[in-house]
């Protein structure tokens, strides 16, 4: 999944409907024929009906005759949606290079988007706890700009990561500085803190045109059941490594859990060799991915010695791509029991790009089929066992998911005795 953050030089935003001067004419004219022309060359297969030079023909005049910004966009999100598929979006330019602000810094807490607006800490530390509200970041609500975010993304799948990005990108700011956060907290009471900005946790990773990433791996064992979890699907040896090394020492586990929760993908093949520490059997897939030229199939390598005992794994609407992909493929070769909530829907690899106008424009690349032969796109992987998270859950210390992964695990284990 090629993550958002290929940014070139920007313009100053304008506002929606300000009256369109020549040269934003031409702009917006020069986007539509971007977007056109991107379609048109690396869409791996346009849909059968779709004459794409009769949509130009047809739309084209629509950004010509547009008095203002809005109504350019209108017509190119027109021409997109003949396509009927997700991962293919218009983000107007304020809403993309709020999405985009480089903040180096970032608070040591994380959070997750219930309901679609209430942003949530999920993570402790000394100053907040979780299951806190954050309400105000800078003196400035929070949730309206969450939302302004999610409302410009039409895919939901692609709406949730977007909304998280846009809850990042608030609290952000240079390292050592602080942030003044208002927070509510668990008797809704209103807590104000000064919050210094920290480097991002993890070691930082650069894998060929992908922005940057922080990249942290964390495993451990309790009850005799093994457990591990990493953000991104990035640094293959690194992440790989300590994988195999989770997997190995816990050889003689009763069950095992993989948390990918929040976790938006990365590079596709990490998931083949992580799942062959789980499927003994030779030439089992996850899937395969098509793009115009090529098919790959995500062929399963198998390990010497692999782990059979009960396999969970947790995911949420923040699952997205390669972890998808995952997911998906050991539910479909009956290896794995999925808890959590449905994931994001968004497991095509798609590129961001800034158009000409300044709006930033999303696109597929490829197409990818699970090994049961269904999409996963705009679907997502269905859990076994869906256990959603809530605010009182987090606030009492519970982790729902994870602890119905715990008993399941549990259970198996009293019944092969």
């Amino acid at each position: 999944m090629r993550l958002p953050g290929l940014v070139v030089a920007g313009l100053l935003a304008l506002p929606a409907l300000a009256a369109l001067s020549p040269e934003q004419r031409q702009q917006n004219l020069d986007s539509f024929d971007y977007v056109w022309k991107t379609i048109r060359d690396k869409h791996w297969s346009l849909p059968a009906g779709l004459d794409w030079n009769k949509t130009k023909d047809e739309l084209r005049p629509k950004v010509e005759m547009a008095e203002t910004r809005e109504q350019a966009r209108a017509a190119i999100r027109e021409m997109i949606a003949r396509l009927h598929q997700s991962h293919f979006n218009i983000v107007p330019e304020d809403v993309y290079d709020s999405l985009h602000e480089a903040a180096e810094g970032q608070p040591a807490f994380d959070v997750r988007i219930i309901d679609d607006k209430v942003v949530v800490v999920t993570s402790q530390t000394p100053e907040v706890h979780p299951g806190w509200v954050v309400q105000k970041v800078r003196g400035t609500e929070l949730a309206p700009k969450v939302q302004k975010a999610a409302a410009a993304i039409p895919d939901p799948g692609i709406r949730r990561v977007m909304a998280v990005r846009a809850a990042l990108a608030a609290v952000g700011g240079a390292i050592g500085s602080t942030v003044n956060i208002e927070f509510l907290d668990g008797s809704n009471q209103p807590v104000v803190k000064e919050i210094e900005e920290k480097a991002p946790r993890g070691k930082p990773v650069k894998f060929g045109y992908l922005p940057e990433q922080h990249v942290w791996f964390d495993s451990s064992q309790s009850d005799n059941i093994g457990y591990t979890r990493w953000n991104i699907f990035m640094d293959p040896t690194a992440v790989s490594s300590r994988f195999a090394d989770a997997v190995q020492s816990c050889r003689a586990c009763d069950g095992f859990i993989i948390d990918i929760r929040g976790n938006p993908g990365g590079i596709g093949g990490m998931a083949m060799g992580m799942a062959g520490w789980f499927i003994s059997e030779p030439n089992k897939r996850l899937g395969v991915m098509k793009t115009r030229d090529t098919e790959v199939k995500f062929v399963i390598l198998p390990r010497p010695e692999t782990f059979d005992g009960p396999l969970a794994i947790l995911v949420d609407e923040g699952s997205a791509s390669t972890s998808e992909i995952f997911a998906g493929g050991m539910k479909d070769l009956g290896r794995a029991r999925i808890f959590g909530t449905r994931t994001a829907g968004a497991a095509l690899p798609s590129v961001f790009e800034r158009l000409p106008n300044g709006d930033g424009f999303q696109y597929a690349i490829a197409n990818y089929i699970s090994e049961g032969g269904k999409p996963l796109e705009a679907n997502g992987v269905v859990p076994d066992v869906e256990v959603k998270l809530t605010r009182q859950a987090l606030l009492a210390g519970h982790d729902p998911a994870r602890e119905a992964a715990v008993e399941w695990i549990k259970s198996q284990r009293k019944a092969s005795k």
